[in-house]
């Protein structure tokens, strides 16, 4: 997940992300018959266009990554 922090500015505080969204990559990068990574469980288009993605577009692969772990 992210969290903003506040720092202090010359004119008062400022928000500022504190961290990305980080990827669910574990670094075993190997693509099934699916396109579907047997490591993150990200399809290959999810995998390259992750850099440009929202956060909000993040969350929700997350999401379905979290609900597919605990199936």
């Amino acid at each position: 997940m992210y969290s903003i922090k506040l720092v202090l500015g010359n004119s008062g505080p400022i928000a500022q992300p504190a961290l990305a969204m980080l990827s669910p990559c574990i670094g075993v990068c190997e693509l099934n018959s699916a396109d579907i990574c047997t490591g993150c469980h990200r399809s290959s288009s999810e995998i390259g266009a992750w850099s440009s993605m929202t956060d909000a577009a993040r969350s929700e692969i997350m999401a379905r990554l979290d609900q597919h772990e605990a199936d």
